[in-house]
């Protein structure tokens, strides 16, 4: 079993797809990477030998900020804009979207589940 930057990559999946298992690396990256460490796209991650891992870990390593390191960085920068303030850091604070989406019908994922409001009672004459 491959595991890189802390991540197992799982066996029965083409190196492409195996990488992107990382947090940081997608598709386009992962051909990249796997065209610099000269390993084909199609080979299965099982069948990568132990000198064709440690070519894509250093790869890995030295060009791309990956899981912690990764996360950290855009945690730091969503505390930034929340810091000094500006519309969009407003927005990560109350928890809306951040994009210009509109809010009146959706926005659920970033609002949370639907809080509901009692109607008023009627006033009872007599």
């Amino acid at each position: 079993m491959a595991r890189i930057a802390g991540v197992d990559l799982p066996k029965n999946k083409r190196g492409v797809i195996g990488l992107t298992y990382i947090y940081g690396i997608g598709v386009s990256s992962a051909k990249k990477i796997l065209q610099q460490a000269g390993v084909s796209e199609d080979t299965k991650v099982k069948d990568w030998n132990d000198e064709q891992i440690a070519k894509i870990r250093n790869i890995i390593n030295e060009q791309f900020k990956v899981e912690g390191e990764l996360r950290s960085m855009v945690q730091m920068n969503i505390k930034r804009l929340m810091d000094i303030g500006c519309y969009r850091g407003i927005r990560h604070r109350l928890g809306l979207p951040v994009r210009g989406q509109r809010t009146k019908n959706n926005a659920r994922t970033r609002k949370g589940k639907r809080k509901t409001i009692a109607n008023k009672k009627k006033a009872t004459k007599g």
